[in-house]
């Protein structure tokens, strides 16, 4: 298992879920990190889940503002001394149904916080250490970008947008920054509950691997990403998803 010893990352929207995860397996693998989300308390809770501060720093706030970000990548370099590692997490999909029938305000929405937020942090990131000292990012994306998902488009959009985005940063930012991205299926957070709740083993029972994914998943490909075993890797999109698009379904 790469050691992440002596190297620092943000994680946003890791108060709960597929962030908190990410972060539990950084920190388990020598890491300090700094996690993002909107409210203080349940951040303070991770905080201590993860160890208490000696390895984890929260920073509330939203992840569209341009303000919260500079607090949290100076906060973190305050802190730890350094930035090495940036996991874009944060999502909305605040709408359910047709693209057409999306309110502008909905969609800028969701474009904000899944595409342009993740561009500003890494843009942040640059400039704040990683230009001069080199780093790793990835970006969630979700298996929504690479096929179509009725009810849910416009997030989709958001997300094969985020895929583009991490193909032309991984072009950009080389050699010193890798860019990267993972693409999950239905994982089992808050944020899916409505895709199989009360009806798991039937939305389960389409995967060939027979079970939806759960935040460790999750969260050792993204570490993989990040470390030096992929060291040659940059620009690509890791398709998490218990074999469920070989048959094209969500």
């Amino acid at each position: 298992m790469n050691s992440f010893k002596d190297r620092v990352a943000i994680v946003t929207g890791a108060s709960r879920g597929i962030g908190l995860g990410i972060a539990k397996e950084l920190v388990e693998r020598g890491a300090k990190v700094c996690i993002t989300a909107r409210k203080p308390e349940p951040l303070a809770d991770a905080v201590a889940e993860l160890g208490g501060q000696d390895v984890a720093l929260a920073v509330p706030g939203k992840a569209d503002d341009t303000a919260h970000q500079d607090e949290a990548i100076a906060k973190t370099i305050e802190t730890f001394g350094r930035l090495d590692m940036l996991v874009n997490n944060t999502g909305i999909n605040p709408v359910y149904g047709p693209i057409l029938d999306t309110e502008p305000e909905a969609a800028a929405k969701i474009l904000g916080v899944n595409v342009l937020a993740p561009l500003s942090w890494i843009k942040r990131a640059r400039d704040a250490w990683m230009g001069e000292h080199g780093g790793s990012v990835v970006n969630v994306a979700s298996i929504g970008g690479l096929r179509a998902s009725p009810g849910i488009g416009l997030y989709g959009v958001s997300k094969a947008a985020l895929i583009r985005l991490t193909m032309e940063l991984g072009v950009e930012l080389g050699p010193d920054i890798r860019v990267n991205a993972v693409a999950p299926a239905v994982v089992k957070t808050k944020f899916a509950t409505a895709l199989y709740e009360g009806r798991e083993e039937e939305v389960s029972a389409a995967y060939p691997l027979k079970r939806l994914g759960v935040p460790s998943d999750v969260a050792g490909a993204v570490a993989f990403l990040l470390s030096e075993d992929a060291g040659w890797i940059t620009g690509q999109t890791l398709v998490l998803d218990g074999g469920i698009t070989l048959g094209g379904g969500l």
